[in-house]
């Protein structure tokens, strides 16, 4: 379900954006994303799918600036630079519109991690702050999440196995 709305949302936003949608987003429809852990936890079940496609702008918006974006195709990477923005923009503002400020407070420290991830090479890292910040936005944030993601801000090695705890803890154990 997240690829296709995503590319019909973009579709729907127009602009330049629209134009370099892909026809059929490549990519695996029943591989875990981080959106789809985010949308199956009890922060945000009665809004599920419009948090889905929020974290999907937002993801897609973090592909265009780092990897292989999956729906929307842009060979200039100034241009893909400025519509990675834009997606973020989008996603953050969608998110605004249902007041979660925990979740826009959780998606600004995933956004600045990934940066800093990203700008060391370091892809473990930024997979793991994909998924730990999609279980805070799913299940809520917990002291030990907020410990981790000090860990990954001071470049400490042992964030990833502290942000990757976090993710994987017994969704059921409030904490």
């Amino acid at each position: 379900m997240s690829l296709p709305a995503l590319a019909d949302a973009l579709r729907a936003h127009g602009g330049t954006v629209a134009t370099l949608v892909t026809t059929t987003p490549e990519a695996d429809a029943l591989a875990e994303t981080p959106p789809r852990l985010a949308a199956r936890g009890p922060r945000v079940s009665s809004r599920a799918a419009e948090y889905e496609l929020l974290l999907e702008m937002i993801l897609e918006g973090s592909l265009l600036h780092y990897g292989a974006p999956r729906v929307v195709r842009v060979e200039d990477p100034d241009l893909a630079l400025l519509l990675g923005d834009q997606l973020y923009a989008l996603g953050l503002s969608r998110l605004a519109e249902l007041g979660d400020l925990e979740a826009v407070g959780e998606l600004a420290d995933l956004i600045s991690l990934l940066a800093q991830a990203r700008a060391a090479h370091d892809a473990p890292l930024a997979d793991a702050i994909w998924e730990a910040g999609a279980t805070a936005i799913g299940w809520g944030r917990t002291p030990e999440h907020e410990a981790a993601k000090a860990l990954a801000r001071a470049g400490d090695r042992a964030a990833v196995a502290a942000l990757l705890q976090c993710a994987r803890r017994d969704p059921a154990d409030p904490q």
